[in-house]
């Protein structure tokens, strides 16, 4: 089962917003809408979100991302279309209901923090579970775990004010993780970080992931942090989700002009994967696929990123296997064939720069860098 899933959703501000959703379905635009005091912040928007993964919804200011997860976490009811959260339609969720799930299924990471300033590190991280009615020791311990891994252990009786910025939004990410909800959602969670205690925290999520697999669904502007986060990701315009892919699909097969145009001083090596430019084996070669590879083996794992792989690669005196997390051969890697594939992609930006050479000009890209 997916944990959340939109079909067909809209959502319209203004008066009589039902006969806004009817006119764009009619083919009306956005902006014949506003003319009439409509705003359609979400249109048409359908995407899955697969248990235990981190989906990256990606968009510029008022695009509908915001809107997007508001609606997920059930503060905006949406106009039309369905929506469900772990198997529920929101739609139908009456007041209490929402409560529920706001309680018991998600819990939310917030740009700027949202901390209780009265109250120390522990009781903030704890502060979901009070909201459950769970016993004050029992959210304590919780608490105190959930601390330690964001790396906060032993700051529990400290105040808000005494932390730095980074250290307070790990104190957000423990109060989601305390929670013990299935789902995080994430709004611009790190977009108030400088880029350095930003990188430190897109580090820990990832790692926490990796042993949690918590369902993230992660809101951002910022098209490096979604290509680096995403399991998938859905990019947004306009109010409507253009493409939705893994972060390879997006780079290799744009969906139009636009997303072309927004991903193309992105740095590939930093998004393909070695799975992306291996070779399969011939059939006698000595190297049969799905069997282990020997721990003396030089090997690389499949996702990792070709930037990490050139290391390796040069280390290597022959091919490296490419395994799967079992260390299975999924793969063989040679330096030529590394090579080739970066001087491809060197040629193919090449390539886009020289196609498009305003393009470093325009809005969109300078806020992709």
């Amino acid at each position: 089962m997916n944990a959340i899933e939109a079909h067909g959703t809209y959502k319209v501000f203004g008066k009589r917003p039902a006969a806004g959703v009817a006119r764009l379905k009619a083919g009306a635009t956005r902006e014949e809408l506003r003319e009439d005091g409509l705003t359609a912040a979400v249109i048409d928007a359908s995407f899955e979100v697969r248990e235990g993964e981190i989906f990256v919804v990606m968009g510029l200011s008022g695009s509908g991302k915001s809107t997007l997860i508001r609606m997920v976490n059930g503060l905006w009811a949406p106009t039309a279309g369905e929506l469900t959260v772990c198997g529920e339609d929101i739609v139908k969720m009456n007041d209490k209901q929402l409560r529920t799930a706001r309680r018991e299924k998600v819990s939310m990471v917030f740009q700027h923090f949202a901390l209780l300033p009265h109250r120390t590190v522990g009781e903030n991280a704890a502060y979901g579970l009070q909201l459950k009615g769970v016993n004050r020791a029992e959210r304590e311990r919780s608490a105190t775990e959930a601390l330690a891994m964001v790396g906060l252990e032993g700051w529990e009786g400290s105040l808000p004010e005494q932390l730095s910025g980074g250290m307070r939004q790990r104190v957000g990410l423990a109060r989601a993780l305390a929670a013990g909800t299935d789902i995080m959602l994430m709004d611009e969670a790190f977009s108030a970080l400088d880029p350095l205690i930003k990188r430190e925290m897109q580090d820990q999520l990832v790692e926490l992931q990796s042993k949690l697999g918590k369902t993230i669904l992660f809101i951002t502007h910022d098209l490096n942090e979604a290509m680096r986060l995403g399991d998938r990701i859905a990019m947004m315009r306009d109010g409507r989700i253009v493409q939705n892919g893994t972060a390879e699909e997006i780079l290799n097969e744009p969906a139009n002009e636009f997303v072309a145009q927004f991903v193309q001083d992105v740095d590939r090596t930093r998004v393909l994967t070695a799975r992306s430019v291996m070779t399969i084996p011939a059939a006698g070669d000595g190297r049969l696929l799905g069997q282990p590879v020997a721990g003396t083996v030089a090997a690389v794992d499949a996702d990792t990123r070709l930037s990490e792989v050139l290391g390796a690669c040069a280390d290597c005196e022959g091919d490296l296997a490419v395994v799967d997390s079992r260390r299975r051969l999924v793969g063989v890697l040679s330096r030529a064939t590394l090579l080739q594939a970066l001087g491809q992609l060197a040629a193919d930006a090449a390539h886009d720069a020289s196609a498009d050479p305003a393009s470093d000009t325009t809005p969109m890209e300078v806020t992709a860098r």
